[in-house]
């Protein structure tokens, strides 16, 4: 009999990524096609791509896959893509928007009217979602207002992997993990959010169905041509990228946390019913008809460091990097870093928060100012875990990401800071093996006890000492962050 196989796609706002997968959700490595890319940046503060073009991207991956594919039936097609985007089609299915980035805030000054029309508190609590332009109530107020061609053409509002999906497909059905970052699912109930859809005057139809748990759909037939060896494929309706990377870093366990630092940062908790509150400040989504995840997400991590170290024109090596920073010691420079270039999520919502540095001198350098930058990042991080702490135990926190794995500081930084020992995860592909995990599982091919085991994993010991300068330092952080973020409430 022939070995069965999954097709893996990671659709990713900085790269596509693609590979197969044998029965229990190991990736077969040989056959791993990456294409790196960026969404469009523009000065008002936009972040988006052609929709045609993210659909050829993916094309191309499935192609480059297909050409490095073993003998072996491909059964199923697992795919995630990255949470909060948004676009709009037409009713012959053809865009009518580009695909809008989580980090697109041109909606930002529409947020105000969200809050004096609407109780943030109780969509918040419904939704799990506060008001902030990542979210679709912004984006779409935006868009009724400035692009009212685009709104009048628009039959449906969908994400990236909704509108992959219906071109590969024909299907609409959007996974619940997909719609409940969209800030308008009410996650208790399951349903898309009625006191929202009214206020954005969007009728049901607009709205795309919540796909049933284990529901997978057939290629069309252009494609079956295309790719023969996917003629017998189902497609599992897209996940979003970070409950796929919770799934994927082994931290889909209640008690145990995912940090992800990559470009972005996040923290993460799954839990097996809902939490009786959402703190303040955090999101709360769903990752399947059964389980939910709760945390909070900051918008600067590894793309702060990397565009600092361009600012500030260090070209030194990374290690030595390290190297100098560790010889120097935990807050050695006393400056005092907002690490907010790229805005505010978690936990202040800030739409017009910007990056601040306070305490240079004459002494100061440029190892000084990353060293304190990549500190902020994690007194954020750890202001995110100790809320997520207010609701539920954590006994572990598995670190994990592009960043984590390729700078030797940040994970001291980590353990150091919120004064625990860490697991550092050394699974490459977190996401991509998250969504083959998780389709497997909603189509019962595997038990979840089956998939829950990490990747190797290495201990990070915190230092005593270094904690309780961080504690101090930490103190210096929040006095300068809580006077801006009250600020933005009174």
């Amino acid at each position: 009999m022939a070995k069965e196989l999954i097709l893996g796609l990671d659709v990713g706002s900085s790269s596509v990524r693609g590979a197969l997968f044998d029965g229990r959700g190991r990736m077969l490595k040989r056959t791993f096609v990456k294409e790196e890319r960026r969404l469009a940046a523009t000065r008002e503060g936009g972040a988006e791509i052609d929709a045609a073009r993210a659909l050829r991207q993916v094309v191309g991956v499935i192609d480059g896959v297909l050409e490095r594919a073993p003998a072996g039936e491909i059964t199923q097609i697992a795919a995630c893509t990255f949470w909060h985007s948004l676009l709009g089609i037409d009713a012959k299915g053809k865009p009518t928007t580009a695909v809008l980035g989580w980090a697109d805030n041109r909606s930002r000054e529409h947020v105000a009217m969200l809050r004096s029309r609407l109780d943030e508190a109780a969509v918040h609590s419904r939704t799990g979602a506060h008001f902030h332009s990542s979210f679709w109530p912004a984006k779409l107020l935006w868009l009724s207002a400035e692009h009212k061609d685009s709104w009048r053409r628009t039959a449906r509002w969908c994400s990236l992997g909704d509108h992959l999906q219906m071109q590969f497909t024909g299907e609409a059905a959007s996974d619940i993990s997909m719609a409940s970052g969209t800030g308008m699912l009410d996650l208790r109930e399951g349903n898309w959010d009625a006191e929202l859809a009214g206020f954005l005057k969007l009728k049901s139809a607009m709205l795309p169905p919540i796909a049933a748990d284990g529901a997978a759909f057939p290629l069309l037939a252009k494609w079956r041509m295309r790719w023969p060896r996917l003629a017998g494929a189902l497609w599992s309706p897209a996940v979003a990228d970070g409950v796929a990377n919770s799934i994927g870093s082994g931290s889909a366990v209640p008690g145990r946390a995912a940090l992800m630092l990559g470009t972005s940062g996040a923290v993460r908790i799954v839990l097996d019913e809902p939490p009786a509150r959402i703190p303040e400040g955090l999101w709360c989504y769903r990752v399947d008809a059964r389980r939910f995840i709760i945390g909070g997400a900051i918008s600067d991590g590894g793309g702060l460091y990397d565009r600092l170290k361009q600012l500030l024109r260090i070209d030194i090596s990374d290690a030595a990097i390290g190297k100098e920073m560790a010889r120097r010691g935990a807050d050695a420079h006393g400056l005092t870093f907002m690490p907010f270039l790229a805005g505010e999520r978690s936990t202040g919502y800030d739409e017009f928060r910007t990056g601040e540095v306070r305490g240079l001198t004459m002494a100061t350098d440029a190892i000084d100012i990353l060293q304190a930058a990549m500190e902020s990042v994690v007194y954020r991080l750890a202001e995110i875990l100790g809320r997520i702490e207010s609701v539920c135990p954590v006994r572990e926190v598995i670190a994990s990401g592009g960043a984590i794995t390729a700078s030797p500081v940040w994970p001291q930084m980590i353990a150091d800071v919120l004064g625990r020992d860490i697991e550092v995860n050394s699974e490459p592909e977190a996401s991509l093996r998250g969504a083959v995990l998780l389709a497997l599982e909603k189509t019962g091919k595997i038990e979840f006890s089956e998939a829950k085991a990490a990747a190797t994993k290495r201990t990070i010991s915190f230092h005593p000492k270094c904690h309780d300068i961080y504690q101090k330092a930490r103190e210096r952080h929040l006095r300068q962050y809580e006077p801006a973020n009250k600020s933005k409430t009174t």
